[in-house]
Parts: structure tokens; sequence; C-alpha cells
């Protein structure tokens, strides 16, 4: 498999440190609010890398992290009159019923900021000890010019950062480009007894902390969104490798930004939209859908056309399965065709090679459309074999898992009595050439929520989104 590494600008060979295993580190939400669409991409997108490499024979170690210590989440507690430990808590339970309901596995880690705490401070301290840090009134800052590679994430120089006024200035600090790794706190407000005395972490050092516990000093890769190149993940960079004297991460994945009808998302220009809100209107699995379907890197541009264009490719599938399953409940036992078998293996290499390509979802789905095109061709010939179907019905629902696609509808789902009844007398009114009543009972049919379609294999029931 080739990775795009945005640590050198192309696609390179995937080589993990340890053969057959895979360290992924993915930084996981703030949690003061509910997810936007925005937060919805990286969080589909490396789930099916996750799910992509288990399906090419790797352990996977999967790393999502909850940013539950923010000041974000201190003001949003203040604003629901509530505790910053019991925002964290009930945004963490918000973003997890959105992840479910994107068909998002759980990590098999979930580290917290709260609980990190002393493995952090332990890490600024060997920071400080090597000299890359420094404390000055309460607060501790890395010192970013000491760290000579700073910038080669985001291929930023120090004068670019300079010059471009993208850093924090303080008159406590040694140099502007310093960044805090601890921020001094009062008794009043959220705070951990530390060396340097009361204070909480800053944003950058918690990944560094985490991500070494839990996958060690070097991990394979390091995935977030575009928007974390810089100033994020470069820091978490310079910190990680100051401390260990080893590369923090081999690879850095990042997902390309969305932008709403063509504009940037933004709550002050009214084009902002969470993903519970979009989900109450097209399914979360047309999100879900909607993230996958072009390559990861990509801008994205989502409107309602392609939500519905989604929707409508989503149904492809579900038909595909439903068609499926009738065809091999109405087949007899037989052989499967040489053709057969080398078609079945080609839309599989196919999937594979677009899938290795930096993982090319948008191939990759093509592929799976040719496969349902090949599917739905045997499943109306009643001459192939029960075992020809099944093999295909296999390899469909193997490509469509690895994508964490057809998870909403229930194809076995019981139909209500009034809906086969309607059926039942709609196919009578057809045997009797009577296709006023017939149209008039599938209209019937259509308010209850369902269609009516005649197929080869006889009359199939869709229950509508």
């Amino acid at each position: 498999m080739k990775i795009y590494n945005t640590l050198t600008g192309q696609k390179e060979e995937f080589k993990p440190i340890e053969e057959g295993k895979a360290g992924i580190y993915v930084c996981g939400p703030t949690v003061y609010n509910y997810i936007h669409i925005g937060n919805a991409r990286p969080v589909c997108v490396f789930d099916v890398l996750r799910r992509y490499l288990e399906f090419r024979g790797y352990k996977v170690k999967f790393i999502q992290n909850y940013t539950d210590v923010n000041d974000k989440i201190i003001k949003q507690a203040k604003i629901e009159n509530s505790t910053p430990e019991e925002t964290a808590l009930k945004y963490i339970g918000e973003y997890e019923k959105d992840a479910r309901g994107l068909n998002v596995r759980p990590a098999d880690i979930h580290p917290k900021v709260s609980l990190y705490m002393d493995k952090i401070i332990d890490l600024i301290k060997t920071l400080v000890d090597k000299g890359y840090a420094y404390e000055s009134q309460g607060d501790v800052y890395y010192r970013t010019r000491k760290f000579k590679d700073y910038g080669k994430l985001s291929k930023q120089s120090l004068d670019d950062l300079i010059a471009g006024a993208r850093v924090e200035v303080s008159n406590i600090k040694e140099d502007p480009l310093d960044f805090a790794l601890w921020k001094s706190a009062g008794e009043d407000e959220q705070h951990w007894d530390s060396p340097w005395g009361k204070g909480r972490p800053g944003w950058h050092i918690e990944c560094s902390a985490m991500a070494k516990d839990c996958l060690g000093d070097t991990i394979d890769i390091h995935c977030g969104g575009k928007d974390l190149v810089f100033p994020h993940h470069e820091n978490e960079i310079a910190q990680s490798e100051a401390a260990t004297g080893k590369p923090f991460a081999h690879y850095w994945m990042h997902n390309g930004h969305i932008n709403i009808d063509n504009k940037k998302m933004s709550k002050s220009a009214g084009n902002f939209f969470l993903t519970r809100d979009a989900a109450e209107k097209y399914s979360y699995e047309t999100i879900r859908y909607l993230m996958i379907q072009a390559h990861y890197r990509m801008p994205m541009n989502y409107t309602a056309e392609l939500l519905e264009s989604c929707r409508a490719s989503l149904d492809r599938l579900y038909n595909c399965r439903s068609s499926l399953e009738r065809a091999v409940s109405a087949a007899k036992s037989g052989e499967i065709t040489k053709e057969a078998e080398e078609l079945f293996e080609k839309r599989k290499q196919q999937f594979i090679d677009a899938m290795d390509d930096d993982l090319n979802t948008a191939d990759g789905l093509t592929a799976v459309f040719e496969l349902v095109r090949d599917l739905n061709i045997m499943s109306a010939d009643s001459s192939v074999s029960k075992e020809q179907l099944e093999k295909g019905a296999e390899l469909f629902k193997s490509l469509t898992d690895v994508l964490g696609l057809l998870y909403e509808r229930n194809d076995s789902e019981e139909i209500p009595a009034e809906v086969t009844e309607l059926v039942s007398k709609r196919k009578e009114a057809r045997k009797l050439k009577d296709f006023a009543l017939a149209d008039k009972l599938r209209d019937e049919i259509s308010a209850l929520g369902y269609t009516v379609k005649e197929t080869r294999q006889g009359t199939e029931i869709i229950k509508n989104n």
C-alpha cells in the first residue's frame, strides 16, 4: 500500500515498524460541543483506513484521544452552568452517539487528557531538563528555535512564521515563536498541581504524551485534518522528537477541508451544519457515504445535490443486496463457472489496487459498483447457481464492510401486513390487466412508505428512506 506522506510530500510504500502490525494515532475531538460536518470527515475516513488495513491482514492498534481539558470546555461549562468535567463527559457521550450513527468503530483506546496529567507533566519535565523548555511566571514554554527541524511538516521556515504573524506574542516568552506546554491557573479555575505551580497543559503536549504511552516513541501513522498540520502536528513533532531523540511518526495523513456550497464553513457565514442535524435530514449513512465518495486529501463541497446523489448510490447498493438475497433463495445448487471466478477475482483486485493507492475510496467505490452491475446480471439469470450467487454476495459484503456501508437498513425487516395485502391485490389486478387499479394500489403502497417493483425474481418490496 502507498500512502501520501505529508512529511515528505510524496506517496510512499507503507512499511510498518513491526511486520504485520500497524499503530495509528488519530487526533480526536475537543469535547465542548456537538461535532459538525467538517469533524465527521476524518472520523469516517480514518475508520476506513483501519478497516482496510485489517482487510489486508494487518493487526491494527487504533488510538483516538478525547481532549477533555481545554479552555473551550471551560467556557462552554460556564454557558451551561456546569463544571468542565461534566461538560466534557456530556459531549464525549454526544460524540459517541454520532460515531455510532456513522458506523465508526470505537478505538482500541480512547485516552483522555484528564487521565494523563502525570505523564504530561513528566514529558514537560524531560523537555525542561534537556533545555528545550523553560518556566516563566508559572507557565512553561517550548523553545521553538532550539529544534532545528521545526517546520518540516508544514514546510514553513521560522522567518515565514514571523512574517506571517502566525504566532502568539507574549512578554513572558523568550521568543514570540515559543508555544505553551503548561499554563498557570488560579485556584478558582480547573487546574492540577505541577512543579511549576497550579495549571493545566497546553493543547499540543497532550497528544505527544498519549501517543507515546499508547504506541511507543515512534508510531506508524498519525492522522488528522489538514487544519492540524500547523501548529498542532508541527508542535507535536518538536516536543516528541526533542524528548525521545527518535522520529515521532513515520507517516502523516491529512484529510482535506469541507466547503459548503463552495464557501468555507463558518458560524458567521450561517453555513455551519452539525453532523446530527444533517443526518436527521439525510441519514447518518448518507453522511458517511459523502465522506468517502471523494479522495480523502481533496477538498470536498457539501451540497444538497451531492447528498441526494449519495443517497441514490446507497439505494443502488441496497437494491443489489436485496436482489441477491432473493436470487439466492430461488436458485438451485450447482457449479461456479470459471468466468465468474475470474470476474470476482478481477473486481476484488480492482478494489485493492484503488485502496492501495493512498486509500482511494473514490476508485474503490467504482470497483464496488462494477461488481454491482455484474451481480445484478447474475441475479436476473435463473441458470446461475446458488453457490455462485453466494460467492458474489460474500465478496460484495466484504468490500462494503471495508467502506463501512450497508448498516442502516435491514432487508429482512418484516413488512407490515397491510402492505403485503395491497401488494397481493396489485399483483392480481395486473394479472387481470386492470392497470388503473394496479396504479391506484401502487400509490397506496407508496403512501405507506414502500415501493413495489416487478423483477425477474418476482415482486420486490422496498422500504423508502
